[in-house]
């Protein structure tokens, strides 16, 4: 069963960091070939946050985030980290990971929850106050 879990989530204050993980399994002839986070505040959205083509390690932030979040990914490339520093309060939202084994998966993959396929993890909470 392909399944897709998170978890790092957390309250802290402005300014501060968190960390949080993704582990894709159940994907039996391979590696999972894009994997994403994407979060949705109350009221908005689902928007793309950061991304990775794990074959070629091609990374998407979005502009948002970009020199405040980074992703991690392991060697078996079926785990994808997202270290989040500067945190401000904008930034709080449920945040999902998706993962797919799509090969043309890449570029508005990583910035639409509905364009390509996707699996989804449950979500995790990330709340930042001022």
């Amino acid at each position: 069963q392909v399944q897709v879990v998170e978890s790092g989530g957390g309250s802290v204050q402005a300014g501060g960091s968190l960390r949080l993980s993704c582990v894709a399994s159940g994907y039996v002839t391979g590696n999972f070939v894009c994997m994403g986070w994407f979060r949705q505040a109350p009221g908005k959205k689902r928007e793309g946050v950061a991304g990775i083509h794990t074959s070629d390690g091609s990374t998407y932030y979005a502009d948002s985030v970009k020199g405040r979040f980074t992703l991690s990914q392991d060697n078996g490339r079926n785990t994808l980290d997202l270290e989040m520093n500067s945190l401000k309060p904008e930034d709080t939202a449920m945040y999902y990971c998706a993962a797919s084994d799509d090969r043309n998966c890449g570029g508005m993959w990583y910035r639409s929850s509905a364009i390509g396929t996707k699996i989804w993890g449950q979500g995790t909470q990330v709340t930042v106050s001022s």
